[in-house]
């Protein structure tokens, strides 16, 4: 683990996926056919808190819902990427618009959609419950499932490590 903690202190950016890491992976439907996700409160407030701390954060998700996209950008994410289907060009295209390279991010990702982004990024990082080829190619696991707090998790040891955690503007949103 104390490798893992040495890589946060490079860290300039996140990237996550949301089904199976901001949600959780079992979803239902409303009567229309849209996935109801349910997303942890504790999550939101780490990425608003990153992005206060000046993280750019970009949302990559397969999924096309408004309620997403309005759920991240009432956070502050402003790179949200939706029908992400192959996420490679959204994620080079988040690296170019904020001048960033693959080492600088941390990705959270659960399952193979998020395989080639994690194994170019700095830090690929999965939830608990990820997928077995995703959990062998990253550098952390989280001990939280999707969903139930492993953004927190990762934002929360990457700032603390930075000295960014806690500080005054911390207890407000």
């Amino acid at each position: 683990m104390a490798f893992f903690k040495e890589e946060l202190h490079k860290v300039k950016a996140f990237a996550f996926d949301v089904d199976g890491v901001l949600s959780c992976s079992i979803v239902q439907l409303n009567t229309d056919g849209e996935l109801l996700r349910t997303m942890n409160s504790k999550d939101g407030y780490a990425i608003q808190y990153a992005i206060k701390r000046g993280f750019p954060i970009a949302i990559i998700t397969g999924g096309n819902t408004a309620s997403v996209y309005k759920r991240f950008a009432n956070l502050g994410v402003v790179d949200i990427y939706l029908s992400s289907h192959n996420k490679m060009p959204d994620f080079q295209n988040f690296i170019q618009k904020h001048n960033l390279s693959p080492e600088d991010i941390l990705y959270m990702g659960d399952d193979l959609p998020d395989y080639n982004v994690m194994k170019i990024c700095g830090v690929p990082t999965c939830p608990y419950d990820a997928g077995e080829e995703i959990r062998a190619i990253s550098k952390y696991v989280s001990d939280r499932k999707g969903g139930e707090g492993c953004v927190r998790d990762v934002i929360e040891q990457t700032l603390r490590v930075q000295g960014l955690w806690m500080l005054d503007d911390a207890f407000s949103w």
